[in-house]
């Protein structure tokens, strides 16, 4: 018997994440604006689906599109929105910022962390964008709360990054070094490529656009979300 996967969904709304919810999501990913590829929600939208969902959620802290902080003013800026959310109640978060060469911004999320106190959270698909994956990896191994990457390997998505991710799946079951958070695919992610990555040991699977047929201008389809609980539990049952 394979360990249970979990399924993390993006959520916009309170009606989002009770159609996720409600189709076996284990976690949600809360954002706005999808255009700019998921920012920070209002604090009242978060006490909106904190109201209206049981499961863990997990919030953007991203002010701007693109994988840069802006500067010290940007930095203060997303310390503000953590602050207001802690205070809200949101206990999980999910940031990743990189410095203009490609490595990571450790100035920006060494001053979230802070702010976090030791809450937990993922590094998200910045990581796709590093210069050097690896040494990003090994140079975030030690920040404390960092249990998770979103990652699809590459830039263009799953399809492209597969070779990667099977790579870094293999990496973490060996134990090495800057390896030991979770690994979660997403960006791109497919139903078939489910079977291959559960058999590298993949446990987390992360959905947006797959979980809304209608596209990001239609709502999260209970529907869409069940199957991929489906497809996932099969593969745990070894069906």
């Amino acid at each position: 018997m394979i360990k249970r996967a979990l399924l993390e969904v993006i959520a916009l709304d309170a009606e989002d994440a009770i159609a996720a919810r409600n189709g076996g999501a284990d976690r949600l990913e809360l954002v706005t604006d999808m255009a700019a590829d998921g920012l920070t929600p209002a604090t009242a939208t978060f006490a909106r689906i904190r109201a209206a969902v049981p499961i863990p959620l997990r919030v953007m802290l991203r002010l701007t599109d693109g994988f840069a902080a802006g500067g010290p003013d940007g930095a203060a800026a997303l310390v503000a929105a953590a602050r207001r959310l802690r205070a809200e109640g949101a206990d999980e978060f999910v940031l990743g910022f990189l410095d203009p060469d490609g490595t990571p911004d450790l100035v920006t999320v060494e001053r979230l962390i802070a702010e976090l106190d030791g809450c937990r959270w993922t590094f998200h698909r910045a990581i796709d964008h590093a210069a050097d994956r690896d040494a990003l990896r090994k140079r975030l191994a030690d920040l404390p709360g960092l249990d998770t990457y979103l990652t699809a390997g590459s830039p263009a998505g799953v399809a492209e990054g597969l070779p990667t991710l099977l790579a870094e799946a293999a990496a973490g079951a060996r134990g090495e070094p800057g390896y030991g958070a979770r690994l979660m695919a997403g960006g791109g992610l497919l139903l078939p490529h489910v079977p291959v990555l559960r058999a590298a040991g993949v446990t987390a699977f992360h959905i947006g656009g797959a979980a809304r047929p209608a596209g990001w201008d239609g709502p999260v389809s209970a529907a869409a979300v069940r199957e991929w609980r489906a497809a996932l539990d099969a593969v745990t049952a070894g069906v």
